[in-house]
């Protein structure tokens, strides 16, 4: 095609260069919003794993050695070195993804500078503890780094969760094997190369590309990798679960979502009906955080759709790149195809489509694009299939209720409990109604609002353990007390 960018070739990032797989194997790389290969990237194996481990292990020693405000003036260097690199990541992210373009220069990219910055200078203000017994003895706590440890991250916010767990595991004193999706692996090849120019130690930070079955089994398997950071699908966290579980492995798994929105009619309606629109399609909804469920009130069921659905209308999708793009393409061809046949079923369910639905060709360059419009169903049941399985798309539902009983049971009746978001001007409620809710994360009168030191994860099927803050540190080092007799 004349004018069209050059071929990305992608190499695996080991021991501080850049290497093709051993196998000599290689991925199509495809950009959603056209439909099209425009790259390769390498379908490692345990062979390229554990020529990584090698090199992490070889580095360990000189890293954990490392004073940790050296180890994390690095990792500052390298959220510099993101931030100076803005818009070349946030092109890479939007053609990768098919996110919109704007999306990425302005939440993905600089939240992964936010999250090196954040670890980078937070090594220096992780205390241990200290237990007097008087007279007798003086205990005290010491945290080492685990050794080598594993990163496995999603598609849905590429660099921001590769950074999300790579920069904490890191700032403790660990070295890295990290796997990124083989469905979004350019701005982590990028990452490796500022990761160079930052001056990063070879081996302290390894990057092997590659499907799951093959990388990422390996990466579980291996054992002298001591603990896996995944996020991904409950289906796939269950796996990992089984295979690390016997082998003792500290595992930190952030799973799936379905998501309740609950509004009560004493809320602000319009910043309810706002925020709600973005915590529906964000992403095109593929973020674990999106709330696909629309709990509302019946006094102002009527208003809130309404003004829901005129929003809705107006969000623009089509060509990632273009400014003025809201939503752009999903993340793949199956993945548009598994959100279809999740339409096909709320409509089978008795759902009555109230927006959406279509599968959308934009003229131009994206006609043969994975696009998809913002999706609205009501009439659903609170307990079909429909609102209770992750979905990861832009689909939701609207589902009146009449009593906080009534509300807060549908909320809690699925089998994940990651997120929920209230909205209501009654503080008694909105606390009376949080502490009911069975979500790791709750919202009253916002969404998506993250302050980096607040541990992150949810209960029952949405995960194990919590990232974030201290959370993250302390899951990427190890607690031993010393007793010191007087």
């Amino acid at each position: 095609m004349p004018g069209a960018p050059p071929m990305l070739q992608i190499q695996n990032y080991i021991n501080g260069e850049f290497v093709p797989p051993v196998a000599g194997r290689y991925l199509d790389n495809i950009d959603p919003a056209l439909g099209q290969v425009y790259g390769q990237i390498p379908d490692s194996d345990a062979t390229d794993i554990a020529r990584a481990v090698e090199a992490a292990e070889a580095a360990f020693p000189a890293w954990r050695a490392m004073p940790a405000e050296k180890r994390g003036r690095l990792l500052v260097r390298v959220a510099d070195l993101i931030e100076r690199n803005l818009e070349r990541l946030a092109q890479a992210e939007s053609r990768d993804n098919g996110k919109p373009v704007t999306l990425a220069r302005t939440v993905d990219i600089p939240r992964a500078a936010s999250n090196f910055a954040f670890f980078g200078t937070g090594i220096g203000h992780f205390a241990s503890e200290s237990h007097f017994q008087e007279g007798v003895a003086v205990n005290y706590t010491v945290r080492h780094p685990l050794g080598v440890v594993g990163c496995i991250s999603p598609w849905n916010l590429p660099l921001y969760l590769f950074t999300w767990k790579i920069a904490p595991a890191l700032a403790a004193g660990n070295c890295v094997v990290a796997k990124p999706s083989e469905i979004t692996p350019a701005t982590a090849y990028l990452l490796g190369e500022l990761c160079q120019e930052a001056g990063l130690p070879a081996g302290v930070l390894n990057i092997v590309h590659g499907t799951g079955p093959r990388a990422g089994q390996a990466i579980v398997e291996h054992p002298r990798i001591k603990a896996i950071s995944f996020t991904g699908g409950t289906k796939t966290g269950e796996h990992i679960a089984r295979t690390a579980g016997p082998m003792f492995k500290k595992l930190s798994l952030e799973l799936g979502g379905k998501n309740p929105n609950l509004v009560f009619a004493d809320c602000d309606l319009d910043a309810a009906v706002r925020t709600s629109v973005q915590s529906s399609f964000a992403n095109q909804g593929q973020i674990c955080l999106c709330g696909s469920r629309i709990l509302i009130e019946r006094p102002i069921y009527e208003q809130f759709k309404q003004a829901f659905l005129e929003r809705v209308a107006g969000l623009t999708v089509g060509d990632p790149l273009a400014e003025t793009t809201r939503q752009g393409a999903l993340v793949s061809e199956a993945h548009l195809e598994k959100v279809q046949s999740y339409i096909a079923l709320a409509q089978s369910e008795g759902g009555r489509l109230l927006a959406g639905g279509r599968r959308v060709q934009p003229e131009g360059r994206c006609a043969g694009g994975y696009f998809l419009e913002p999706t609205v169903f009501e009439g659903l049941a609170p307990d079909c299939r429909t609102n209770r399985e992750e979905i990861f798309g832009p689909v939701v539902t609207l589902t009146p209720f009449d009593t906080e009983a009534e509300a807060l049971q549908w909320a809690n009746g699925t089998d994940y409990g990651l997120s929920a978001t209230i909205w209501t001007r009654d503080l008694d409620r909105a606390h009376r109604v949080a502490h009911q809710v069975h979500a790791g994360v709750v919202w009253i009168n916002t969404w998506l609002l993250r302050d980096l030191r607040t541990p992150f994860g949810g209960m029952k099927n949405s995960g194990v353990g919590r990232e974030g803050g201290l959370e993250a540190l302390r899951f990427f080092t190890e607690p031993q007390n010393i007793c010191v007799k007087l």
